[in-house]
This record gives C-alpha cells, sequence and structure tokens, in this order.
C-alpha cells in the first residue's frame, strides 16, 4: 500500500465503518486515522494499545504461542475490531476499525480488513 492514509481511506470504504485507525500499541499513538466515528480515535486508539498489550503480556505469561488475528469489542450500536498486524513490515502496529452495526456485515468487514491489513506496511 502506498501510505498510510490511503490505507485509512480503503479501511473506511468497507460498508458500515465510521473511523479507522493504524496504531502502534508499543506508544498507542494513531500514526493514521480517518472518519467520523463520534468519538476521539486518537483517545481510542491509545487505550486500544493497551487491550493489545495486555493481552500479548496474558499470552506470553500462559506460554501460549501464535499471533492473535483480531479482537471484536462489540458495543449496542458499534463493533470495534482489532486487527494486529503481523507481517515483517508492520510489527507493533494494529488497526482500529469502528463499524455501525446498523449498516456493518461483520463477517464481510473481518474478511476485507483481514485483506487490506496484509497489505499495510510502514
Amino acid at each position: 500500500m502506498s501510505s498510510l492514509d490511503e490505507a485509512v481511506k480503503q479501511l473506511l470504504s468497507i460498508e458500515g465503518a465510521t473511523g479507522a485507525a493504524v496504531v502502534d500499541y508499543t506508544s498507542g499513538m494513531a500514526l493514521a486515522q480517518g472518519g467520523s466515528p463520534g468519538f476521539d480515535l486518537g483517545v481510542a486508539a491509545a487505550g486500544n494499545s493497551n487491550v493489545v498489550s495486555a493481552k500479548l503480556r496474558t499470552m506470553a505469561d500462559l506460554g501460549l504461542n501464535g499471533d492473535i488475528e483480531d479482537v471484536l469489542i462489540t458495543l449496542d450500536s458499534q463493533y470495534h475490531l482489532i486487527n494486529v498486524l503481523n507481517s515483517t513490515g508492520s510489527q507493533g502496529l494494529f488497526v482500529y476499525l469502528v463499524l455501525d452495526r446498523t449498516y456493518a456485515n461483520l463477517a464481510l468487514a473481518r474478511h476485507k480488513l483481514k485483506n487490506l491489513a496484509k497489505g499495510i506496511t510502514i
């Protein structure tokens, strides 16, 4: 993918997407973000970096090998998808995608997110 901003643009083209960010989970900083989910994406990115870090620590404590593919948080009106990037050019990053439950098809959104995430590198 040509840039992180282009990646966010493509993520926002997923049906029902209202916000998207590419986040460095070690710092909690959103490297690129876009959309209008109705809340501060930068704050959400920082908070969700704690979710990813906590899960990675828990996996290490349990001796679980493997990578996190994604984390799904369901709210009454939204889906929040966290897709942890595991390729060589994207380690330490995750994609944060906010979907409006009224318009999103969760299975299709996860499929599209997985395919788009493969092309994200820094």
